[in-house]
C-alpha cells in the first residue's frame, strides 16, 4: 500500500496552534490507518525529526507529556515508604495534571535513594518528555537533584513539594498581608519546619518583599541559628544571627506563622500572644499545627489558612503545578525559573480579588464568598485559574528568554486553554443557575410519563421550577409513590376534569373564530393536554411549557402557535440546537421549523439565534452557511444567504457575522485567514445558520450519531411565551436542561412585560416609527 509522505506527516502531526491531537486518539480502523500509524508511514515522521530534532514536538506527544518522578522517600506525611507504596500518589498526580490542565502524564517510580542515580535516570529520559515533575523525594537530596537537572537539561524540571506549596502560600500571604493592613517587609514571620517546602516558601517570600532578618525558622531541634553546628547549607541560608529561643518565645508579637511540620505543635496561648490581625498558615496534613476551631476561638482578628478542604483558605498544590507546567509546555520553556514562579504567585493573588463566577459558587455548594479573611486564594475548582496562571507563566518565560516558542495572540491562547478542558459544556450550567435565581411555574402536558416526573422532581429539588403535571391524578400519584417522591413537590391537574376547560375553550374560540375554529371544536381541543397546557400558559396560569417527549413535533408546535402565538415584532418562529463536542460548542439553526426560509426569514433566524446565544453568556460569532464561499458560486440558493447576511449587518451592526460560506470555512479559521482574509468573522464561528431545514436537520443528526456530539434542544425562538419542544425519547437530563432554558426565557419575558407597561416602552425588534400612534 503506497503512503503519501504528506498524508503520513499529517497523521503524526500534533495539531494546529498548540492544540494537541496525539496519534493515540486518531483512528486506527483500517489497514491504511495502520500503515499511517506505524510502518511505513511512521518513517516519514522519523526522517523529519532526524533532520530537525525540534520537530519531535511537531510529530510526537512529547510537548504535552510530563514525567512524575519519585523514589518514595517523602510521601505525604507517611515518610519513606518506598517507590511501590508511593505509586498511588503519583498516579493521582497524573489525574490532576489531566483534569486541570489537559497534560498527559507517565508516573515513574525509581528504586534508588542515590541522588546521582536519579539524576542520571532523569537525564536519560529527557528525549521522551516535555517536562519532569519531581515528587516526594526527601530533603536535602531533592535540592541537589533539582539543581543539577535544571542546570543540565533542556526541559522544565519542577519539584512540586518545594515550589508548589511556596507559590500557593505566597499568593495567600500577599493577600492576607493586604487584608491585615500590613506591609510584607515589616512582618515578623515564624516558620515551623525546615524541609524542602519550608525553605522554598521562605525564598519566595523574600522575592515578595519579606526581610530575611524577620524570618525565624524552626526544625525538630529548635530554632535554626548560626550557633548550631548541625545545619546543612540549605538550612544555614535561613539561620538567625542568634538563638531566638523556643517556638513559644518566637510567637510573641509575630505577624505570621507558617507551619510545614506536624499537627498539634501550636497552642491557643501561642496564638493569643501574636500581633494584631495575625496570619496563621497551619499547613501540616492531615492534622494542622493548630485546628481552625481552636485558633479562631481565641482570636477574632485572625486570618487563617490550612491544607484542608473543610476549612476556609485551603493551600492546595493543585492550584499550582498543572497550570505552571501548562504555561511552560506551551512556550517550550527550557526551565521554570524564579520569574515564572512569581508570575504564577501574582496571578493567583490577583484572581482572588476578582468577582467569583457562578460556576465556582455552584461547585462549592452555592455559598457566596468574596475577597476577604475567608477567601484569600482561589478555589481549586475555579476554571479561571487555568487561563490566568498559564498565560502569566508563559509570558514570564518569554520575557526572561527561556521560551523556544513565542505566543503573540494572547486572546487566542486563552481560548485554546478553555477548549482544552471542554469548558463550553458549562453553558448548560449557566442557564441552570440563572433559572435557580428566578424559578417559574412550568407545565408538563405529558405529566403521566415517568421521565417527566423524574425530571420535574430534579427541577424542584434544585430550585429551578414549580412543576405542574397534566394527566390522571391517580396514575401520576402512583408513579410518584413508586419513585418515593413527595407529592407536595408537584401541582397535579387532571385536565379532563378541570373547571378551566370551558374558560380556556371560550378564549381559544375568540382567538380562532375567524380562522375556522368553532366553539364545540374548541372544547374538544381542550381535552388535549398540549392544547390545555398552552392555554394555561396564554392565560398566565403558568410561565412555561415543556412537551414533545411522546409526540411528534407538529403536535406540540401547532397548539403553541394557535394558543400563544408569535412574539411581537417577529414574523416566524425557529429552532436552535446546542451541539456540544468534546472540546467545542456550536449552535445550529434552523433545524426544526422553516423548510425553505427566504433571505428575510434567514436574517431573523440569525438575529434570534444570536440573542439566544447571548443568554448563555457566550459571544455569538455567526456563519451564514451555503455551498458557496463569498460569491464563488452564484445560484439563487447562495445569493439568498448572501442577501440575508447583508440584512443582518444592516439591522444589527453589533453582531459578528459573515457569509455566505461553506461549513469548513466557518469552523476552520485557517481557511478564512489564508483564502478570505477580508472576512469580518475572526476566529471560530459558533453559530451556524443553515440555508434550509433539510440541511440543518441532517447536520445536527449526523453530529449526534456519527460525531458523537451531545445535542440539546430544540430551543424554540420567537414565541410570545416560553414554550419548548423536546425530542421524542429525550432523556431525563434533556428534560431537565430544557426546563432550565424555558425558565430563563420565562423570566426574561416577565421582565419585558414589566417594561412593556411603561408608557415609552418599545420592543427591541420593532422600531418606534412602525408603532401605531394610539399605542404610543
Amino acid at each position: 500500500m503506497k503512503i503519501n509522505k504528506q498524508e503520513a506527516l499529517d497523521y503524526h502531526s500534533q495539531g494546529r496552534k498548540g492544540k494537541i491531537e496525539v496519534v493515540s486518539t486518531k483512528p486506527c480502523l483500517t489497514s491504511r490507518d495502520l500503515s499511517l500509524a506505524y510502518t511505513p508511514g511512521v518513517a516519514e515522521a522519523c526522517r523529519e525529526i532526524e533532520k530537525n530534532i525540534d520537530d519531535v514536538y511537531k510529530y510526537t506527544a512529547k510537548g504535552n507529556l510530563v514525567a512524575v518522578l519519585s523514589n518514595g522517600t517523602a510521601v505525604l506525611g507517611l515518610g519513606d515508604i518506598g517507590p511501590e507504596a508511593g505509586k498511588p500518589v503519583m498516579e493521582g498526580k497524573g489525574v490532576l495534571f489531566k483534569r486541570f490542565a489537559d497534560i498527559d502524564v507517565f508516573d515513574i517510580e525509581v528504586k534508588s535513594k542515590d541522588p546521582k542515580e536519579i539524576i542520571k535516570f532523569a537525564q536519560l529520559i529527557e528525549p521522551t518528555f516535555g517536562g519532569i515533575n519531581l515528587e516526594d523525594i526527601k530533603a536535602p537530596e531533592c535540592f541537589e537533584i533539582e539543581e543539577t537537572l535544571k542546570a543540565t537539561m533542556g526541559i522544565p524540571v519542577f519539584h512540586d513539594d518545594q515550589h508548589g506549596t511556596a507559590i500557593i502560600s505566597c499568593a495567600a500571604l500577599i493577600n492576607a498581608t493586604e487584608i491585615a493592613g500590613k506591609k510584607m517587609e515589616n512582618q515578623k514571620i515564624v516558620v515551623n519546619g525546615a524541609g524542602a517546602a519550608a525553605i522554598s516558601c521562605c525564598k519566595l517570600y523574600l522575592r515578595a518583599g519579606a526581610k530575611r532578618e524577620n524570618i525565624a525558622m524552626f526544625d525538630s531541634k529548635g530554632n535554626i541559628h548560626k550557633g548550631r553546628k548541625d545545619l546543612n547549607k540549605y538550612k544555614l541560608e535561613f539561620a538567625s544571627d542568634k538563638d531566638r529561643g523556643s517556638l513559644s518565645d518566637a510567637m510573641v508579637g509575630a505577624d505570621v506563622f507558617v507551619g510545614l511540620s506536624k499537627g498539634g505543635v501550636v497552642s491557643k496561648e501561642m496564638i493569643k500572644v501574636m500581633a494584631t490581625n495575625p496570619i496563621v498558615f497551619a499547613m501540616a496534613n492531615p492534622d494542622p499545627e493548630i485546628t481552625y476551631e481552636d485558633a479562631i476561638s481565641v482570636r477574632n482578628d485572625l486570618i487563617m489558612a490550612t491544607g484542608r478542604s473543610d476549612y476556609p483558605n485551603q493551600v492546595n498544590n493543585v492550584l499550582g503545578f498543572p497550570f505552571i507546567f501548562r504555561g511552560a509546555l506551551d512556550v517550550r520553556a527550557t526551565q521554570i525559573n524564579e520569574e515564572m514562579k512569581m508570575a504564577a504567585t501574582l496571578a493567583l493573588a490577583g484572581l482572588a480579588k476578582k468577582n467569583v463566577p457562578e460556576a465556582v459558587l455552584r461547585a462549592y455548594g452555592g455559598d457566596s464568598f468574596s475577597f476577604g479573611k475567608d477567601y484569600i486564594i482561589p478555589k481549586p475548582f475555579d476554571p479561571r485559574v487555568l487561563y490566568h496562571v498559564a498565560p502569566a507563566v508563559a509570558k514570564a518565560a518569554i520575557e526572561t528568554g527561556v521560551a523556544k516558542t513565542i505566543i503573540t495572540d494572547w486572546v487566542a491562547y486563552e481560548e485554546q486553554l478553555k477548549e482544552r478542558l471542554g469548558l463550553s459544556k458549562e453553558i448548560i450550567r449557566v442557564m441552570i443557575h440563572k433559572a435557580q435565581k428566578s424559578p417559574m411555574r412550568v407545565v408538563y402536558p405529558e405529566g403521566e410519563d415517568e421521565k417527566i416526573i423524574r425530571a420535574a422532581h430534579l427541577c424542584h429539588m434544585d430550585g429551578i421550577c414549580f412543576p405542574v403535571l397534566l394527566g390522571k391524578e391517580r396514575k401520576i400519584l402512583d408513579i410518584i409513590e413508586t419513585l418515593n417522591y413527595d407529592p407536595k413537590e408537584f401541582t397535579i391537574i387532571d385536565f379532563r376534569k378541570s373547571t378551566k376547560v370551558s374558560e380556556y375553550a371560550e378564549k381559544f374560540y375568540l382567538k380562532r373564530q375567524r380562522k375556522g375554529a368553532a366553539l364545540r371544536e374548541s372544547k374538544v381541543l381542550m381535552r388535549d393536554p398540549v392544547y390545555f397546557g398552552a392555554m394555561m400558559l396564554d392565560n398566565g396560569d403558568v410561565d412555561a411549557l415543556i412537551s414533545g417527549l411522546t409526540t411528534h413535533y407538529p403536535q406540540t408546535i401547532k397548539p403553541a402557535l394557535q394558543c400563544v402565538g408569535i412574539k411581537e415584532g417577529f414574523k416566524i418562529v425557529s429552532g436552535l440546537y446546542i451541539v456540544i463536542t468534546k472540546k467545542e460548542v456550536y449552535f445550529f439553526s434552523d433545524a426544526t421549523v422553516n423548510v425553505n426560509p427566504t433571505s428575510e426569514e434567514l436574517a431573523q433566524i440569525a438575529i434570534s439565534a444570536a440573542d439566544t446565544v447571548r443568554e448563555f453568556d457566550i459571544v455569538p460569532k455567526i456563519a451564514m452557511l451555503s455551498f458557496s464561499n463569498f460569491g464563488s458560486a452564484t445560484y439563487p440558493q447562495s445569493l439568498k444567504v448572501k442577501e440575508a447576511t447583508n440584512i443582518v449587518k444592516k439591522l444589527r451592526p453589533d453582531l459578528i457575522i459573515d457569509g455566505e460560506m461553506q461549513a469548513d470555512t466557518a469552523v476552520v479559521p485557517e481557511i478564512r485567514e489564508k483564502d478570505y482574509p477580508f472576512s469580518s468573522l475572526q476566529g471560530k464561528s459558533n453559530v451556524l445558520i443553515f440555508p434550509s431545514l433539510e440541511a440543518g436537520n441532517i447536520a445536527y443528526k449526523l453530529m449526534a450519531r456519527i460525531g458523537q456530539a451531545t445535542v440539546v434542544g430544540p430551543i424554540l425562538m420567537g414565541m410570545k411565551k416560553s414554550i419548548h419542544v423536546l425530542q421524542r425519547g429525550a432523556t431525563v437530563d434533556d428534560i431537565y436542561n430544557m426546563t432550565a432554558i424555558a425558565v430563563v426565557e420565562a423570566s426574561l419575558n416577565a421582565k419585558e412585560e414589566k417594561k412593556r407597561q411603561k408608557e415609552d416602552y418599545v420592543p427591541e425588534t420593532v422600531s418606534k416609527e412602525k408603532i401605531k400612534p394610539e399605542l404610543t
